[in-house]
Parts: C-alpha cells; sequence; structure tokens
C-alpha cells in the first residue's frame, strides 16, 4: 500500500500520528500542486491519499485520472474541494476526521485585536529599532458585527460581548428570534455594515456567498471600520477590498483567508500597511493536527481491515 501526505506545509505530519503502524510507503509532500495535471502527476501510483482541507482540489477530472486511487482521506468532516459524487462513482471511498473549531475563533480574535491596536506594526517598529507607532483603538462599547451566526460566529459573539462590545448579526437564513436566543441584536444586511466597528466573517462558501463582501457593502462600512475574514477568501470581491483598503475608505482588513492560496508572493495585500495578514492558519493547531492526522491512520487502518469509517456523504 502506498499512502501520500498532501501539503504538510510545516513538515510535521509524520511526528503527530504512528504512520508506522500501517506498515506502508508513506510519502509526504510539502509543497502545494500547482495546477491538476501536476496533482495527477505526483499522485498516479498511490492506493490512499491524505488531503490536508481543502489546499489540494480533487474534481471529477482529477479523480478520473487517478485509477489506483482507493481511499481519500480528508482531515476534518468535509471537504467542498472533493467531488463526493465522482468519487463514489469511481468506486473511491472518501472519509474524513474529527474536527473541532475552537482555534479558528480564537484566531479571529487574535486578528481583531492586532487589527485594531496595530500590533503588527508596532512589533515591526520595535524590531527595528523604534517605539510607539500609530494610535490603535479600543473594543470597549464598540459594535462587533458578525457575519453568520452558526458554531463559529456565535462563539466569536459571546468573546465580542465578554470585551464590552454590542455584538450584532445577519446572514441569509438567520432569524431574529435565533438571534435574540444568542444574546445578539438581529439587524438587516445595510445595517450590519454600516453600523459594525469590526465586521467578522463567518459563513460558508457557496454560490450564495461568493462575493457576498462587495464594492456596495465596503462603501457602506464606516472609514473607522476594520473587516475580519477566517471564513473563505472568495466571500470578498478581493479586487472591490484592495481599492477599499487603498483609498482608505476602511481603517484596515485582518484576513486569513484569500482567493488564492497560498498567496502569491507579489500580492499587494502583502504590502499593504493597514492589512494584517496571516497564511490561513486558522484550524492550524498542534492539537487538533494531532486529531487530524491521528485519525488519518485510525481510517487508512479500518479501510484496510474492511472496518466503519467516517464516509463522507
Amino acid at each position: 500500500m502506498k499512502v501520500a501526505i498532501l501539503d504538510d506545509y510545516q513538515n510535521v505530519a509524520l511526528s503527530l500520528a504512528d504512520w508506522g503502524s500501517l506498515h506502508a510507503q508513506v510519502d509526504v509532500f510539502n509543497e502545494p500542486f500547482d495546477d491538476g495535471a501536476a496533482v495527477v502527476a505526483a499522485l498516479a501510483d498511490y492506493d490512499v491519499v491524505v488531503a490536508m482541507r481543502e489546499r489540494t482540489p480533487f474534481p471529477a477530472s482529477t479523480l478520473s485520472q487517478l485509477p489506483k486511487l482507493a481511499l481519500l482521506v480528508t482531515t476534518g468532516p468535509g471537504n467542498a474541494a472533493i467531488d463526493i459524487d465522482a468519487a463514489r462513482q469511481l468506486d473511491i471511498t472518501v472519509c474524513g476526521t474529527g474536527y473541532f473549531s475552537y482555534p479558528t475563533v480564537e484566531l479571529t480574535w487574535g486578528l481583531i485585536i492586532s487589527a485594531a491596536r496595530l500590533i503588527p506594526q508596532n512589533a515591526e517598529s520595535v524590531r527595528r529599532g523604534g517605539w510607539q507607532v500609530g494610535l490603535g483603538t479600543s473594543l470597549h462599547d464598540a459594535t462587533l458585527g458578525v457575519l453568520g451566526l452558526g458554531r463559529l460566529g456565535t462563539r466569536v459573539a459571546e468573546i465580542g460581548k465578554a470585551f464590552g462590545m454590542e455584538t450584532i448579526a445577519w446572514s441569509q437564513n438567520l432569524r431574529p428570534e435565533e438571534a435574540q436566543a444568542k444574546g445578539v441584536t438581529y439587524v438587516s444586511r445595510d445595517e450590519l455594515f454600516a453600523r459594525s466597528d469590526v465586521l467578522s466573517i463567518h459563513v460558508v462558501l457557496s454560490d450564495r456567498t461568493r462575493g457576498l463582501v462587495g464594492e456596495r457593502e465596503l462603501r457602506l462600512m464606516k472609514p473607522t471600520a476594520i473587516l475580519v475574514n477566517t471564513s473563505r477568501g472568495p466571500v470578498i470581491d478581493e479586487a472591490a477590498l484592495l481599492d477599499a483598503l487603498n483609498e482608505e475608505r476602511i481603517a484596515g482588513a485582518a484576513l486569513d483567508v484569500f482567493d488564492r492560496e497560498p498567496l502569491p508572493a507579489d500580492h499587494p495585500l502583502r504590502s499593504l500597511p493597514n492589512a494584517v495578514v496571516t497564511p490561513h492558519i486558522g484550524y492550524v493547531s498542534r492539537d487538533l493536527y494531532e486529531v487530524f492526522y491521528q485519525d488519518a491512520v485510525e481510517d487508512i487502518t479500518a479501510w484496510a481491515a474492511g472496518s466503519a469509517l467516517r464516509t463522507l456523504t
């Protein structure tokens, strides 16, 4: 059996689970693939592939060119980058692992505080021999807007209230009584953008949410507002956001996700002074990675023994 572990950017997978127990050839790929052709060329001889979240897409066109692939394990309970129907038709078993969301919630607040208090700018000033730069803003009595009040958004709102913030929310399926039950004020879409001092995005990427935050929405925001995205890059119209940041129509953006990942080296978001950017590390924590990789080994062991799996549907 040949097993491929994909997109292990930090080269930690082999140290976090007992891969030797599989008695298989296990190969690790640390660098992202450029395109589908590169995926096919690299993985054509593998029986099992372990994918890290949605870093490598597996559409039907790719899966159909991997004739030896029998098991595709994704870290987490689901993966929008895998064509599940195509995998089923090709007799490829797709299964997931355990997951918990609090690392993303924690990173969201790290980004909010970093952007509000200008932590990256001041830290860089100290490293260069300088001292205080700029004036940050406090969060107490500010308004936290939450776009998407699901599991993640609800937890982010709870922490916002602990900071003494007013919390408001809107999403396409959110009902006023649901928001009220969570101690959050339901508002209209336009009001969410107009009132928020900090606006944090927590919606799943879909046809309905792609480009949900565009030029119109950004123009509704306060010039002192901060936009935070730890969901998926394409929820925001990137070109419109770049214009808003360059023209200083909002105070800043704190982003962990992007249209293209890894973010190209020459991308303007890397150098904008009013953008705090991190490399999609919302779920990147040692304890969650241990769950991912240890569960992946369990999945492969169960599959090889013909036992029940955490199959995706």
